[in-house]
């Protein structure tokens, strides 16, 4: 399948992807058909998507089955009015009509717009205006439908509802009643072109109202480099990536770089992560490659692995936040496995990583992947120098690179102040090593700078979170009348330490502070300490700075 698309597959060494990668876009690519339904003509019984849940269930389609599944499902909805340009919103947390959905809408030239379980009533309104929704597919959660039926009476675009099982109500149609009527499906005449949208996603909206975020039809050919060089996949994968549908990080580890690399998707639909039955899921199913946030890593090296067998585990990769060097350390002291970080946005596919020609240095992004110009530049544009920190930025004047995004939809304002004079500008700052490694900073808004010295948030916080007491941690900047700003701690502790803090508040920020300055640099450690029993957070998991900043 690769061979289609790259014109060489196969590399020695990070200079030889470097200099040789290379993406060929045929004209009006279409995921759906040119990938998955041309698996399922070249080998049909070819395992695709194992699903199993948290109920016993589990169930391996081919990519046959994905083709006739997917093909039902597109004439279903457009017997529902469905068709090129239409904007459908799917809340389908991890049941497998997610698969079916998303595949279906592609083959129709319909956009797609995954999104949490977690919207209430007030984000559902808010996505149905903006984006003028025509039709909801979501699960069978009493949560969901609730909110989406408290909402759609505002939603004056919205011309269908439909759930995955029967509900009790009269405003959802059943969709496996749908597609079990749905008569042959006929492939549209016009289905789409490259640069049509596909694909929309709401950001989390830490600073304001989400964007939406808008990528057209190539967007998939960009995770080419995510599954086959950075989740390292083969068509002997068997592949996890743990993420709800509603998130970007789906679409990176759940559906297009796994199948231009043949694997095999694992799916586990569960209500609730517990670490323990997680563990059980790779060591049972012998998941070969998994990929997750250095969250889930924490909570999974609070186990003990030894109960586990993970002798099928090959590969892990890493991303969704900036990875603490004592999570990769932990977990290669327990498994032998090198986390491979990566790093990239909503509006990108993986744009820095560490593939697997490289040695990874913990808590380091790794190097730009090469479909991407990466630069760092500072205030005035100018790239800097190794060992200086600068913001993250994609040079654009050569055309636009597969997979980075086409626009801010309905947005241009916002659209140009991110990317204009042929440069993307990501927001993030990072720092560049003799050996052109990256290293995280922090987003551009919450670099501190204290008594002339420029101080990123999650240097800070990994210093923090090598200490016992900490189980999660938020960094920020606050006023100060001779230092400009100092920094703040604002701290979750463990259930030991609560107590502690209790009778010894003082002696014990007192003992981190001290902890922070051993680890990293004197001047780094927080002169403003607070203790709380949780941080603000998106509905996504970010943690919302602009809050903690807030609440003084």
């Amino acid at each position: 399948m690769l061979e289609r698309y790259l014109s060489q597959t196969s590399f020695d060494s990070f200079e030889d992807f470097k200099a040789n990668f290379h993406i060929n876009i045929p004209e009006n690519f279409n995921f759906a058909y040119d990938v998955v339904d041309e698996w399922a003509k070249s080998n049909p019984d070819k395992k695709a998507l194992l699903w199993t849940n948290d109920q016993g269930e589990e169930r391996q389609y081919t990519f046959k089955e994905l083709k006739e599944y997917s093909d039902k499902t597109a004439s279903y909805f457009q017997s529902l009015g469905i068709g090129h340009g239409d904007m459908v919103m799917l809340i389908l947390k991890r049941r497998v009509e997610f698969w079916f959905s998303i595949l279906a809408l592609h083959k129709l030239g319909a956009i797609v717009i995954p999104a949490t379980h977690l919207l209430t009533k007030k984000d559902i309104i808010y996505r149905c205006h903006a984006a003028d929704i025509k039709m909801i597919v979501c699960a069978d959660d009493k949560y969901v439908i609730g909110h989406i039926s408290e909402a759609i009476d505002e939603c004056k675009s919205v011309k269908a509802l439909v759930a995955t099982e029967h509900v009790d109500s009269d405003k959802f149609l059943d969709f496996h009643e749908g597609i079990l009527n749905a008569p042959e499906f006929v492939r549209p005449e016009h289905c789409n072109t490259n640069s049509d949208i596909s694909l929309m996603y709401f950001t989390s909206g830490t600073t304001g109202e989400p964007k939406m975020v808008a990528h057209d039809f190539i967007y998939p050919l960009g995770h080419i480099a995510t599954g086959k060089y950075w989740h390292h996949l083969d068509e002997n994968s068997l592949h996890l990536t743990i993420a709800d549908t509603g998130w970007g990080k789906a679409v990176w580890g759940k559906l297009y770089g796994q199948w231009f690399s043949g694997a095999n998707i694992f799916v586990y639909d569960h209500e609730k992560f517990t670490p323990a039955d997680m563990l059980e899921m790779i060591q049972k199913h012998r998941i070969t490659s998994l990929c997750a946030p250095p969250t889930i890593f924490r909570f999974l090296i609070r186990e003990d692995l030894t109960k586990y067998d993970l002798s099928s585990l090959q590969y892990c990769t890493i991303a969704g936040e900036a990875l603490n060097p004592e999570v990769f350390n932990q977990f290669y002291k327990l498994t032998g496995i090198k986390l491979m970080e990566g790093f990239g946005q909503t509006e990108t596919t993986l744009t820095v990583a560490t593939f697997p020609w490289m040695e990874p240095k913990p808590g380091s992004m790794g190097m730009p992947n090469p479909q991407y110009d990466v630069d760092l530049v500072n205030g005035e544009g100018r790239s800097v120098e190794d060992g200086e920190q600068g913001q993250i930025v994609i040079h654009t004047d050569h055309g636009k690179p597969v997979g980075l995004f086409k626009e801010y939809y309905r947005d241009e304002e916002r659209t140009k102040e991110a990317w204009h004079d042929g440069v993307y500008y990501t927001g993030d700052v990072a720092w560049r090593d003799e050996d052109g490694y990256l290293w995280f900073v922090g987003r551009a808004d919450d670099v501190i700078k204290s008594s002339g010295y420029r101080i990123g948030p999650f240097e800070v916080e990994s210093a923090l979170m090598t200490h016992q007491a900490v189980v999660e941690c938020a960094i920020t900047g606050v006023p100060d009348d001779i230092r400009g700003q100092v920094i703040k701690a604002t701290i979750v502790l463990s259930k030991e330490y609560k107590k502690r803090s209790q009778e010894d508040k003082e002696g014990l920020i007192k003992e981190i502070q001290d902890h922070v300055k051993k680890v990293t640099a004197p001047y780094k450690y927080p002169r403003v300490v607070d203790f709380v029993d949780e941080l603000p957070k998106t509905i996504s998991g970010k943690i919302k700075r602009v809050s903690i900043r807030s609440n003084k």
